[in-house]
């Protein structure tokens, strides 16, 4: 039987339960497709298994919510073998073995095809962030040109997609970074208009109505429940807040009062997708535009497997500085000039 690497968790823990172990390749049924992975995004949500936070995970688990990579095998015929592909959710490192290994065996209802010749890195940045990012601007805040767009959590993988997304469709981008020296990072990816979040109550909505006067249009929150009050007091009347991410790891809000809570006239939504709501002509158009230059992809570290818990360190410590990616096999990959 063929064998692989793959990264184990048997029960939550730190960086130590991070373990990888030799296991036997998957072996695909009908109906589901075996991935040789190329690279693969590391994500809040597999710090949020590790550390035993979330919900409807089995041990022992491979961790990994999306993959990049070729297709190994397809009894179904669904894709061809050799194929470029994606994947994402649906479960992945939560209720079966996920993206961080070699290889990974998935439902081909979550498998999305793409022809590229960007760099693994590159591309393995690109699913989950992009996935959320497209899905929360149009779905749930359906943003339109010309409007404004809050951005909380600014340097996260997702917010800087959601700039790139934004500025493309014509909106004026604020976002919030906690490090001074992260904003230049913003900047070069277009948002108009940087702001420093210093954790005091109130701090980003003040500075926000004195950029627009009467707030934004459409805000994402990323940062979660710690930040939520104050991101909606930032949004204008009838302005339409979206919760999208938990950098905070807090999840919710005790002892909610709808009435109290929410600003008048401010209207709250939230959003979580799956590889289905990624429609794969937008995932290609976003990875041509990026070929030619239209469009940036926020790239971080770039790690070995062997370096996994390096990995999650980065991503703990709020030390990335992109999208981490890691690289289940040894690849000559530089970073492009």
């Amino acid at each position: 039987m063929a064998r692989m690497r793959a990264v184990v968790l048997s029960g939550p823990g730190d960086l130590t339960a991070l373990q990888i172990k030799d296991r036997i390749v998957p072996e695909p049924r009908p109906g589901q497709v075996l991935i040789a992975v190329k690279a693969f995004g590391v994500n809040r949500s597999e710090l949020h298994t590790r550390l035993g936070l979330a919900e409807g995970v089995t041990f022992p688990r491979v961790p990994g919510i999306e993959a990049t990579g070729v297709v190994a095998a397809c009894p179904g015929g669904e894709f061809t073998a050799g194929q470029q592909v994606v994947t994402m959710m649906g479960g992945m490192g939560r209720t079966f073995d996920g993206g961080y290994a070699e290889y990974t065996c998935v439902p081909a209802t979550q498998v999305i095809p793409f022809t590229s010749d960007l760099d693994w890195p590159t591309l393995g940045a690109v699913p989950e962030m992009l996935q959320t990012a497209y899905g929360a601007l149009t779905d749930a805040l359906d943003v339109q040109p010309g409007q404004s767009l809050l951005i909380r959590g600014g340097t996260s993988s997702v917010g800087m997609t959601a700039a790139v997304l934004a500025k493309a469709r014509g909106l004026t981008v604020l976002a919030t970074t906690r490090v001074e020296a992260k904003a230049e990072r913003l900047r070069t990816l277009g948002v108009d208009h940087v702001l420093i979040d210093d954790g005091r109550d109130g701090g980003v909505a003040r500075r926000v109505h004195e950029v627009l006067g009467g707030g934004v249009d459409t805000a994402l929150e990323l940062v979660g429940t710690p930040t939520l009050p104050d991101t909606l007091r930032a949004a204008r009347r009838h302005g339409v807040v979206c919760v999208a991410g938990m950098l905070s790891n807090e999840w919710t809000v005790p002892d909610f009062s709808p009435i109290d809570y929410l600003p008048r006239g401010v209207r709250l939504t939230a959003y979580g997708g799956e590889a289905g709501d990624l429609p794969a002509p937008v995932l290609q158009q976003f990875l041509d535009d990026v070929a030619a230059g239209r469009a940036v992809v926020p790239l971080g570290q770039v790690l070995p497997l062997e370096r996994i818990r390096d990995a999650h360190s980065i991503m703990e410590g709020d030390r990335a500085t992109g999208k981490i990616v890691v690289l289940p096999r040894t690849l000559r990959w530089r970073p492009r000039s």
